[in-house]
């Protein structure tokens, strides 16, 4: 009995075709290296120093020798409020708050959510905007669209739709390892018009394409060329495919609302989003694909044959025990449907606002009888919304000031830009800037409250048609693909052990470069077109 106690019962042995064993918990986690450790501990103290010398201690000559004449509508208004001392008092403030928020997000001090509170409390404090106005953010029509979004994929998520969606596919049309690359795409692209969340879609099919690696002979430490293709495609086709739609990403939104609220109103829908960006978003990931299997990590022929003998008949197990589509899963896909068709025919039969469209969507989803989800199944991530509440107050605090435009006028005046400037010269300087500031921003929502401002100020100061800035720019949001800093997703796919920052470097950037050539072309001929820009030449 002795012998029987002291003996250990034999660890179980790793299955790699088990999908629980790659559920996110049971990942290894990406450690901080020593220069972001210091980088969070310096990121306080930095903030800190930043605020208080630009608030009270920093003079700046465009602020100091503020010209009232330029000032939009809202920053008049302002200054009717405040006066002038006051208003410059303001526009100080405001300069403070947002370099204190940028730095305290980009070092990652504070939690990102902590840091949209405390710039929320600063904004009503300093006098930028008012107190209604600040807190009238959470209100937002966009804030609710993307609550609404996260309702919507919550039924995909519950009733295992988007599981089922993407072994079907794999199944179906992944009869090669090519096929299997090929698959995936349109998976992303098919989901990305349901789900708005990026790190959701990621994790709905990290567990597939996982155990797929293993069964072409990519698991346990062992890389191989298949391996690094499918998750950094997988990687890419998330952001790239969010990019298609108006709703696949809160960015989006958030820069179509910086826009309307600049402009006063915008009628850029659901519909005009597709038709403008989808086609240079599928162009993008088929040139992707094709980069990453045959330049970057071509497949040698035992890479391109399973290694695990009934690894697909394993995928065929797993699709089978969930029997057929249940009731629920067919009215999910009924409202999502409905939902889609109405989003992409405003303006056409009807003209109910996206936002509106997605409530009817998320009481359809909810409602007894009808519904397929409650509420307890709806996975919001509110820290993520406390953190766009407070970027959405940091672009009302810049609209009240009207500090874009001020600096953006101050900048071109220094550096001689003048009315001459052509205006394909700020148009690859903008793109240029917004498509390789993805290398070091942490998050979407910070770069598109960085650029889309600035395009927009371009735009007043010179005369341009509107939007003809800020859209090119607003569609390169989603190419934050290149580190694992760079978003959720990167952070996530990377603690897969299939590639190397090396191999995500040289295929992000090479994308990159591409994708910015490629807007280049499509200001001089599709968004031309469209009478979205001028053209280049």
């Amino acid at each position: 009995m002795a012998a029987d106690i002291g003996t250990k019962a034999a660890p179980a042995k790793f299955d790699p075709l088990d999908m629980n064993n790659y559920k996110i918990e049971k990942l290894p986690k990406m450690q901080k290296s020593k220069f972001e450790i210091w980088m969070a501990r310096l990121g306080g103290p930095l903030a800190i120093a930043a605020f208080v010398w630009i608030c009270w201690f920093c003079h700046i000559g465009f602020i100091d020798n503020l010209d009232q004449s330029g000032l939009a509508a809202t920053a008049q208004k302002r200054l009717g409020v405040l006066g002038l001392d006051g208003f410059i008092r303001a526009n100080y403030a405001m300069l403070a708050i947002f370099v204190a928020s940028l730095i305290l997000w980009m070092t990652e001090a504070l939690p990102n959510y902590l840091t949209s509170l405390l710039l929320i409390l600063g904004v009503v404090l300093f006098n930028v905007t008012t107190q209604k106005e600040a807190l009238a953010q959470l209100g937002h029509p966009v804030m609710w669209l993307n609550i609404l979004s996260f309702v919507l994929a919550s039924m995909l998520v519950k009733t295992q739709f988007a599981k089922r969606l993407t072994l079907a596919f794999v199944i179906k049309f992944g009869k090669s390892a090519k096929g299997v690359l090929w698959s995936f795409l349109v998976i992303n692209l098919v989901l990305s018009a349901f789900i708005s969340a990026t790190t959701v879609k990621a994790t709905i099919m990290l567990p597939i394409f996982m155990v797929i690696c293993a069964i072409y002979g990519a698991s346990d430490g062992h890389r191989n060329n298949f391996g690094r293709n499918l998750v950094i495609q997988n990687l890419f086709q998330v952001n790239i495919g969010a990019n298609a739609f108006y709703t696949g990403s809160g960015a989006h939104l958030l820069a179509i609302s910086l826009i309307a609220g600049f402009l006063g109103s915008c009628d850029f829908g659901y519909a005009d989003w597709l038709v403008a960006v989808g086609p240079m978003s599928v162009i993008i990931l088929i040139v992707g694909l094709l980069v990453g299997m045959y330049i970057f990590f071509p497949m040698r022929k035992e890479e391109q044959k399973p290694q695990i003998e009934g690894g697909i008949e394993r995928l065929k197990v797993e699709l089978d025990s969930m029997g057929k589509m249940s009731a629920q899963e067919w009215r999910a896909v009924c409202i999502f449907m409905v939902v889609l068709f109405l989003w992409v025919t405003k303006g056409t039969f009807h003209n109910i606002d996206e936002t509106i469209v997605a409530l009817i969507g998320a009481c359809l989803a909810l409602l007894p009888g009808i519904g397929v989800v409650k509420w307890n199944d709806v996975d919001i991530p509110w820290h993520l919304m406390l953190f766009s509440a407070g970027a959405y107050v940091l672009g009302s605090g810049l609209n009240a000031t009207d500090l874009p435009n001020t600096m953006v006028n101050a900048a071109f005046d220094s550096m001689g830009i003048t009315s001459g400037t052509p205006y394909w010269v700020l148009y690859v300087v903008l793109t240029f800037l917004m498509m390789y500031s993805g290398l070091v921003f942490q998050s979407k929502t910070i770069r598109t409250m960085v650029f889309v401002p600035i395009a927009l100020g371009v735009e007043q100061r010179f005369g341009f048609m509107p939007m003809s800035l800020a859209l090119p720019v607003s569609m390169l949001i989603e190419h934050c693909y290149v580190l694992p800093f760079n978003s959720k997703p990167a952070a996530l796919l990377y603690n897969t052990n299939q590639y190397s920052q090396t191999d995500a470097f040289k295929f992000g950037i090479t994308m990159m470069t591409f994708s910015w050539m490629l807007i280049l072309l499509f200001g001089q001929t599709v968004l031309k077109w469209l009478s979205i820009t001028p053209g280049l030449f």
